[in-house]
């Protein structure tokens, strides 16, 4: 892949996801059986908007099935995923429609809380949306009546997977087939904290009024479309949450205000300012710590700790009727330890989740609030 980033004056390639590989590998498997042609390369439409030409290979071919593989390539990013063969085999099916599934190497989820439901490979929305879209176009250019049978395996996925965070989050059994654009782009940890700050200073040059901030893109989109903000102002400070408020702070921004999921957020109350979880996790922690101050009693503490994922452990406290304690009781903290962190420049925070239809803020965000 041909496509670069440049950061902190490197030249950084990027590359494609599994979702895309998967799509890429569906899509040359439909054109097989269909078209009666073995591709080399097969062109497909990502999220992001770009065109990807992968190269394919065709492993095995029986009447009515093809299986195709496609191998990832992470381009100058970090990812242990890179280089694994991403194969599907497609059978035609007489009845309308795209049915996905995952098989070898492919993680299945036993926890609740995840994006899919349990018991589900963990091929993600997109991904499928993506798998999905490019079998279709196939199929209906071929004018063909009925549908497909769609199965992702990865022959080294069980393998890889144990040096991913699918095992602590009960995806058992292989990786995710992931990617919300379609694309990976590469940046190491410093350029990635350079480029934040070089954007807050070119805000900071254009006016000293508040600015918003958001994680990534389910904040941003919750900030855009859920709360109407305007995001002229905005900054994605991705984990490194504590580097873009401490930055905010020397450039004196008139306040800042942060938007983001209570998963990645939650880490805050324990003063937690690099979210990502191979710096720290302690999400379920906090809550149980939260849990406890609330009133309860040892069996939730220890439901709790079985929990894969905050969404999960948000139902429980909801069963317990201490959901509301525990998220006030929260956002106060959070909000205690922001505010010490950016020293006399205002801070609000807001937190949500779409899954459990929360949302919560501080007596900081208000105000800003009104601003954005």
């Amino acid at each position: 892949m041909e496509q670069y980033r440049y950061c902190a004056g490197k030249q950084l390639r990027c590359g494609y996801t599994t979702g895309s590989c998967a799509a890429a590998a569906a899509k040359a498997a439909a054109i097989y059986l269909l078209c009666k042609e073995t591709p080399e390369v097969v062109s497909i439409q990502t999220p992001k908007g770009w065109v990807l030409e992968l190269p394919v290979r065709r492993m095995e071919a029986t009447t009515g099935a093809a299986i195709f593989a496609v191998r990832k390539d992470a381009g100058d990013d970090t990812d242990v995923t890179d280089g694994l063969e991403i194969c599907v085999q497609l059978t035609l099916t007489p009845e309308a429609g795209i049915f996905i599934d995952g098989g070898e190497g492919v993680g299945r989820i036993t926890r609740p809380g995840l994006e899919q439901p349990l018991g589900a490979a963990a091929i993600n929305h997109t991904p499928r949306q993506m798998i999905a879209q490019e079998v279709q176009s196939v199929l209906e250019d071929r004018r063909y009546a009925g549908g497909a049978s769609v199965l992702v395996f990865v022959p080294q996925g069980a393998q890889v997977a144990s040096r991913t965070f699918n095992p602590r989050l009960g995806i058992v059994g292989g990786i995710s087939i992931l990617g919300t654009s379609g694309i990976v782009e590469p940046m190491s940890e410093t350029a990635l904290v350079d480029a934040i700050r070089v954007e807050l200073e070119v805000l900071r040059a254009a006016s000293a009024k508040p600015i918003l901030m958001t994680p990534g893109n389910y904040g941003e989109t919750f900030a855009s479309d859920q709360l109407r903000l305007s995001m002229e102002r905005s900054v994605l400070c991705s984990n490194f949450i504590g580097d873009t408020l401490d930055h905010a702070a020397r450039l004196a921004f008139e306040g800042v205000l942060l938007v983001g999921h209570i998963g990645k957020l939650v880490k805050l109350a324990g003063g937690i300012f690099h979210t990502h979880s191979r710096i720290a996790d302690a999400r379920i922690e906090i809550l149980a710590a939260h849990a406890a101050l609330a009133g309860g009693g040892q069996p939730l503490i220890a439901q709790l700790f079985d929990c894969a994922t905050t969404d999960a452990a948000l139902v429980l406290l909801k069963q317990e009727n201490l959901l509301e304690p525990v998220l006030h009781s929260l956002v106060k903290k959070i909000s205690e330890h922001l505010q010490h962190r950016a020293g006399k420049m205002p801070v609000g925070v807001v937190l949500f989740s779409n899954q459990q239809k929360i949302r919560i803020q501080d007596q900081g965000a208000r105000a800003l609030l009104q601003y954005f």
